[in-house]
């Protein structure tokens, strides 16, 4: 299912995941499967809340089969201490059932077929494709990554229920392939994928390289690897940092970076 590929007939056959499993560690039992519904793919990576006192967390889902659409999803548990602004509710670690709801939803873009790769052509579409997320320590900013279509988001998440665009950069992408500062006239292909951010939240550093048989299938010209950063605002906002372009010589990959002194994925929580 993976190492060759994406294969479209387990895609399209709904095989490639889409629930939330809860356990007790304490005792090793299942406790609950939470099905986002058969049209949902590839439901990765759980970004928790900092704050411990808070049960709650974001998971993305990379594709949808209905509209090539990707999404964010909150989850949390109902009963107990609120979470947000809007009401909603979590509890720590006393009873409740774990809920999950969309809170981002970001649009496939109409593509003329010929820019695309073969596993997209017949959809006349480029799929947004977020491969990754990363919270703030803070709880304040979320990243979303879209590798198919060039683009870094930023969240204002600071009622989880509602999430607020901030900013939007354009790097890349299977279709666009939008330039860096630093060589406006040379065209990038990759996209966002892996998101690392530094632990005051003012650093974001992103890498274009997935997993090699996945970037030959949807760049099949060959991925050309490269590492960027960009320059953030506290209150929303942010932009490439014209100085920092790093290309990778060919065929190599960059996958993830991991900063010295700790950053947010490596930092669980953040406490005070």
């Amino acid at each position: 299912m993976v190492r060759q590929g994406v294969v479209p007939e387990l895609l399209l056959g709904g095989k490639y995941g889409n629930s939330l499993h809860v356990w007790n560690l304490r005792n090793g039992k299942h406790q609950q499967k939470i099905h986002l519904g058969d049209e949902y793919q590839m439901t990765l990576e759980l970004r928790p809340a900092r704050d411990p006192r808070k049960a709650y967390g974001f998971v993305r889902v990379v594709i949808s089969l209905k509209d090539l659409s990707a999404s964010v999803w909150l989850w949390y548990k109902e009963g107990g201490q609120a979470v947000g602004r809007s009401g909603g509710q979590s509890g720590g670690n006393g009873g409740g059932e774990w809920k999950i709801k969309t809170v981002i939803e970001i649009p496939a873009e109409p593509a003329d077929p010929a820019d695309l790769p073969p596993l997209l052509q017949g959809f006349k579409a480029v799929a947004p494709l977020v491969t990754d997320i990363n919270l703030s320590l803070d709880d304040r900013q979320l990243y979303v990554s879209c590798w198919g279509t060039g683009e870094l988001r930023q969240y204002d998440v600071t009622d989880p229920f509602n999430p607020k665009l901030t900013a939007t950069t354009q790097i890349g992408g299977i279709v666009r392939r939008a330039a860096h500062p630093a060589n406006p006239g040379k065209r990038l292909n990759g996209g966002p994928q892996m998101v690392e951010l530094s632990r005051d939240g003012k650093r974001v550093y992103l890498t274009n390289g997935l997993y090699s048989p996945w970037d030959d299938q949807f760049y099949p010209a060959g991925l050309e690897s490269w590492m960027v950063k960009l320059d953030t605002k506290p209150n929303g906002g942010m932009a490439l940092d014209p100085k920092f372009f790093l290309a990778m010589e060919r065929d190599v990959r960059c996958h993830q970076v991991r900063l010295q002194g700790g950053d947010a994925s490596s930092d669980s929580f953040c406490f005070s």
